[in-house]
């Protein structure tokens, strides 16, 4: 089986769990009734024997896609010899989830000064007991017919569930399969069995609609009915065009930003407030190669950088949720800090392999799970600082636990003041000073300052004072033991290696854009860790690294050097390299992790968080330039 490209996938999402889409119809990955759940369709990683629901038009071609307007609702229109017809399809978002949304995403939530609300144990709830995955085919001209093959695949691919005919809630007829706790049932015209799969052909005439919802309920309870297609819709569409409000930018730049805000609200579970770094696991990084990780877990410093782009652009209420959703997960024992949680704030992330999944492209091994976890990364705290400090500034007032919980941080920094980390990038090798990294510590002590002098928040007399010494110690140190004998910054201390994390520098308030430093950091950068089109990747991988194989241009890396060129006078080159980058992107707008230069492909998890969030910034830097 030929692995699509990742680019040809959209990402469809009911901010709870999500689901990839081919250009051909083909739903090849999906999670329920979470993002981190077992896929129930895998053969994005393997092949159509773990599972997969295809649906086209026979004969046909697509003639467009699209996204609706404001929406993550896909609409594709197929062209066949006898007619034409549109494809809607979509994770519409349950009742319970719109009563319980926060409205435009203008304003903060009214949840009570400390209330930890929307816990783990509120996903036990009705509005988690089933999730729905819409597909609607309307004849527009002529005639067609729709050609379907489900393969229902459990636990990502390994279980070949009960499949029964039965009947719903509403006593209407449907196909049930069942294996564990996992139950689905597919609602609209029947499918055949064939094997252990089911196929189905039926006529459209125009003007003509066949729906079908295939939904995920627990085993144990009796099958949900069938949601209203039409409301459902419209229910949806409201919602995602209500919370994304009006995108305040340049009108060049407006589509790629409003596309990119959606994105990160598609990952970000709407009860818990959890952000996740992507949708899908085990992308390769390198085709072929050993660099597949699982990204559905919740990083502190992706979801904190997220977070200030949102805040950017007014969305309050995700950062007041996720300011919850960060208190809860590390509730009770701060001083054992992960740099990622589940999106409910679950901490065992134990890491292991699928043996009976061929990968993407051969890429070996699948992984589950995420042993970056047990990791100690110096700059996680500094970012998360900086989004707190951002949400201040924003209006968002402390609450009774926010400020100890930021204390806390600082105490967790102030206890690891001397030890060396695994850094941004989550190396495997041996832990270093990263330089990035001690600049993140800097922050940390430097926002909790601002607290208390700029916002009288309290602080002891003994702790501020030793926040200001720590503060001016780790500066010292960085520009000692960080700069290189050209005035660069290096990778880590003593190294001669440079990284394109250095370029947050400025972000920090540590040393501005057109400091000579930066500049010659910057150079340093252009000259090692450019790609022959300009794209930079993020380090060089025969240093700290600690893996084989070899890595492509990392998006994110390439968004702050449009940052870094905009805020130190490098217009034109800060508005090609942009342009460039959103050529990188599917003609839906989304982006991954990195980009193959040399095919001109998409390579890693789909889509990224950390892409979308750089691509936000680097257009508002643009704007302040």
């Amino acid at each position: 089986m030929t692995s699509p490209l990742i680019e040809d996938h959209a990402l469809l999402s009911d901010q709870r769990a999500a689901a990839l889409v081919t250009r051909q119809g083909d739903i090849d990955w999906l999670c329920l009734p979470r993002f981190d759940s077992d896929a129930l369709f895998c053969s994005l990683l393997g092949d159509e024997e773990n599972g997969h629901w295809s649906l086209r038009i026979a004969d046909g071609k697509v003639v467009s896609r699209r996204y609706l307007p404001t929406t993550m609702v896909l609409e594709t229109e197929w062209r066949s010899p006898t007619g034409t017809a549109v494809v809607t399809e979509l994770m519409p978002i349950a009742d319970g989830d719109a009563a319980a949304a926060t409205g435009s995403g203008h304003a903060a939530t009214g949840a009570a000064p400390g209330t930890l609300v929307g816990s783990a144990s509120s996903l036990a709830g009705d509005v988690e007991d089933h999730s729905d995955l819409m597909r609607s085919v309307t004849c527009t001209e002529g005639e067609v017919e729709v050609v379907q093959d489900l393969k229902i695949r459990f636990e990502y691919g390994m279980a070949v569930p009960w499949v029964r005919r039965g009947k719903d809630a509403a006593g209407d007829p449907v196909l049930i399969a069942v294996a564990g706790g996992d139950g689905l049932a597919l609602h609209g015209p029947e499918l055949a069995p064939n094997g252990r799969s089911h196929e189905g052909r039926h006529h459209l005439a125009a003007d003509e609609t066949a729906s079908w919802v295939l939904t995920w309920f627990p085993s144990w309870q009796d099958v949900p009915a069938a949601p209203d297609v039409d409301s459902a819709l419209e229910r949806t569409v409201t919602e995602w065009a209500s919370w994304l409000g009006q995108v305040r930018v340049d009108q060049e730049y407006a589509e790629p930003v409003a596309r990119s805000l959606l994105v990160l609200r598609a990952l970000t579970h709407r009860r818990t407030g959890g952000i996740i770094a992507a949708a899908t696991t085990s992308l390769p990084e390198d085709f072929g190669g050993v660099r597949n990780w699982d990204y559905r877990f919740c990083w502190l410093r992706d979801a904190a950088l997220s977070l200030e782009a949102l805040l950017t652009h007014g969305h309050i209420d995700a950062a007041d949720s996720w300011r919850r959703w960060l208190l809860r997960a590390i509730a009770g024992d701060p001083e054992r800090l992960q740099i990622m949680y589940s999106i409910t704030g679950d901490r065992n992330l134990l890491e292991r392999e699928l043996d009976h999944l061929s990968g993407y492209e051969d890429s070996l091994p699948v992984r589950i799970g995420n042993g970056a976890a047990d990791q100690y990364q110096a700059d996680v705290v500094g970012e998360v600082m900086i989004a707190l400090a951002s949400m201040r500034e924003a209006g968002l007032e402390e609450t009774i636990w926010s400020w100890p919980l930021q204390k806390a941080l600082v105490r967790y920094t102030v206890d690891r003041i001397d030890e060396p980390d695994q850094g941004i990038w989550e190396m495997r090798g041996d832990p270093a000073y990263f330089t990035h990294g001690r600049v993140m510590v800097w922050a940390t002590f430097d926002r909790a300052i601002s607290g208390v002098e700029d916002h009288d928040l309290p602080a002891s007399a003994e702790d501020l004072s030793l926040w200001k010494r720590l503060r001016d110690q780790v500066r010292e140190e960085v520009m000692t033991h960080g700069v290189g004998e050209d005035g660069a910054f290096t990778q880590t201390y003593g190294s001669t290696e440079v990284d394109a994390s250095l370029l947050q520098i400025p972000h920090t308030g540590f040393l501005p854009a057109d400091d000579p430093h930066m500049l010659t950091t910057v150079a340093r950068i252009e000259q090692e860790l450019s790609t022959q089109d300009g794209l930079i990747l993020r380090y060089r991988t025969q240093g700290q690294d600690g893996l084989p194989g070899d890595e492509h241009p990392f998006l994110v890396c390439c968004f702050w050097l449009v940052e870094q060129y905009a805020a130190s006078g490098r217009r034109d080159e800060a508005e090609a390299l942009m342009d460039q980058l959103l050529d990188c992107a599917n003609d839906l707008g989304l982006l991954a992790e990195e980009f193959d230069s040399g095919a001109g492909r998409m390579a890693g998890n789909f889509p990224q968080a950390f892409s979308h969030l750089g691509l936000i910034r680097a257009v508002d830097s643009l704007a302040a330039a």
